[in-house]
């Protein structure tokens, strides 16, 4: 990317931050040190890849490019390293004599065959690596087995490096194994995998979507409450999902496909546009606590996969911190910044009010350590489009035993599931529907929403509809609020779930003020505080409603049923 291009990609950051602050949200204007929006470039190496054709000297290229590039704007990297890339010379005298003084060396955590050898363990792979979950990844191995696969790989970087790695990365790691990297190893911070749905034979859905937090004890993947129940690793997520599209790509199948920050993508990573339209919702829209987004590509895409991403997008994340819009650091920086500011998970929120398809649509994420939620607007139509509780008490099936088979999968506590509830012709979500006199009800149209931030852990979101009413959502880290102000005393409301015939729904009982269900043999529930729950007689007609008390509704997301 020359100047002038990169200028204008910065310019086009600037001039929509003016337009979105004077039209679409009300927040006050930040410094990075408040409420930081953080890049974090990971580039993660295998040795080899079976898939790809003179992989070794290909994907040595690609970190070679890669770590020009990076020197070249002095912006700051993690590199995280499979076992076997570690133990190859090639690598280590090459991050020995190209990592810039800012960047770091960290672990990847993805099992290979001499890894496993070299802990005394059976490789099971028709190749010295390979992507099967029960081979790739310590859910498929058994707690000791985990142990001694941390210990080699330890032993080995401290040997290479003179020091244990701070950071440890990987589409997912088992809470044992995180937690004894932590304890033995003092690790300071983790990455895994975006939300997808059977995208490389492995699920995890419904977590903390996007930014970090402080995996439960018994499960990696689940937000803890508590600070005793947690592992005091931050886990950031990774990828940079498109906050409207990424979550019904796919919709009705039981496979995503990928809309994501990486490089490699011709319609999101690779295009600049889209690139803009990510980062205007990661730099200058409400987030409450911070923001986050990972760049950077793992070497088996090759430099040629990757190039012309790569080189569009580091230019602009330079300009950006420049202007001190955003903090360009390593995982190991930004997990040591985030155990300094929050004892527990903090709530954050990721704002969307533009749209790069130009078709109307909107999308805010809240999350907390209680719950997260996404509310969405396609043109006047707005739903709840996903709500899913969290608690720490709920454990994974592979927290004591190694999981078998080449799908596995990682879950929260589904509340309103607009994916795995949907098909392509009938989207589940929570409606706001206006009930007529005549028993009859219509979908509640809405206007643009405007989004403020009420303090650094409260998110509003305001919009009126066609017929003058003024809606207020509120979320807060354990509950959120429902409000009307209606136009004329006679306008009734109720939001209601909807949800495809053939959707698997948890829910078991619905009545008064609570709302009961079970997901893999773990109860769990919401309450209304104000307002009451009435299931349908008709699941053809919708599964349930909550009835606002004096237009108000009050939701506990704590699971305290």
């Amino acid at each position: 990317m020359n100047l002038s291009k990169m200028m204008s990609a910065v310019l086009l950051l600037c001039i929509t931050c003016i337009g979105c602050a004077a039209n679409s949200n009300k927040t006050e204007e930040k410094e990075t040190s408040d409420s930081p929006r953080i890049i974090n470039i990971i580039n993660f190496i295998r040795q080899t890849d079976y898939r790809v054709e003179n992989a070794d000297s290909l994907l040595f290229e690609t970190v070679q490019e890669q770590l020009k590039l990076l020197n070249k704007y002095n912006l700051p990297g993690t590199f995280l390293l499979q076992y076997d890339a570690l133990i190859n010379p090639l690598y280590q005298d090459l991050l020995k004599k190209e990592l810039n003084a800012d960047s770091e060396i960290g672990g990847w955590w993805e099992i290979t065959q001499p890894h496993v050898e070299a802990a005394g363990i059976k490789w099971r792979g028709e190749h010295s690596w390979v992507s099967h979950a029960n081979i790739a990844f310590t859910t498929g191995y058994s707690p000791q087995e985990r142990e001694k696969l941390v210990d080699v790989y330890m032993a080995k970087f401290k040997e290479i490096f003179g020091k244990y790695p701070t950071a440890v990365g990987s589409w997912f790691i088992d809470s044992h194994t995180l937690a004894y990297m932590h304890d033995k190893y003092k690790i300071v911070a983790s990455c895994n995998c975006k939300d997808q749905i059977g995208t490389d034979g492995y699920t995890l859905w419904g977590g903390y979507w996007n930014q970090a937090y402080y995996p439960s004890k018994l499960n990696a993947y689940m937000p803890a409450q508590t600070a005793k129940n947690q592992i005091p690793v931050p886990i950031f997520r990774m990828l940079g999902s498109d906050p409207i599209y990424q979550y019904d790509q796919g919709l009705g199948g039981n496979r995503q496909g990928v809309i994501s920050l990486e490089p490699v993508y011709r319609d999101s990573g690779m295009d600049k546009n889209w690139v803009e339209y990510f980062l205007e919702s990661i730099v200058n829209q409400p987030s409450l606590a911070f923001n986050y987004a990972q760049a950077g590509q793992e070497n088996s895409f090759t430099w040629k996969g990757m190039q012309k991403g790569l080189e569009m997008q580091i230019p602009i994340f330079d300009s950006l911190r420049k202007l001190n819009k955003i903090k360009v650091e390593t995982l190991t920086q930004s997990g040591t910044w985030f155990k300094e500011q929050f004892d527990v998970t903090p709530a954050t929120a990721v704002t969307t009010l533009t749209d790069i398809r130009n078709e109307g649509n909107k999308s805010v994420w809240f999350n907390s350590r209680y719950y997260r939620t996404n509310l969405l607007w396609e043109g006047t139509s707005f739903r709840f489009r996903d709500i899913h509780l969290f608690d720490e008490k709920f454990e994974s099936q592979y927290l004591n035993k190694a999981g078998e088979g080449g799908q596995f999968f990682y879950f929260t506590l589904p509340v309103v599931d607009g994916f795995m509830w949907s098909t392509k012709d009938q989207k589940s979500g929570l409606r706001i529907m206006q009930l007529e006199k005549d028993g009859t009800k219509k979908e509640v149209l809405f206007k643009s929403p405007i989004v403020t931030e009420l303090a650094k852990d409260v998110l509003q979101v305001e919009c009126d509809d066609a017929g003058g009413n003024t809606f207020k959502i509120i979320f807060y880290e354990n509950r959120f609020e429902v409000s009307c102000k209606p136009s004329s005393a006679d306008f009734s409301w109720v939001l209601e779930l909807t949800a495809a015939p053939s959707a698997e729904l948890p829910f078991q009982s619905i009545e008064g003020k609570q709302i009961k269900a079970e997901f893999r043999g773990f109860k769990y529930g919401i309450t209304c505080k104000e307002g009451k729950a009435e299931k349908s007689d008709k699941v053809s007609d919708y599964v349930f409603r909550l009835i606002p008390a004096n237009n108000k509704l009050v939701l506990d997301c704590t699971n305290s049923l």
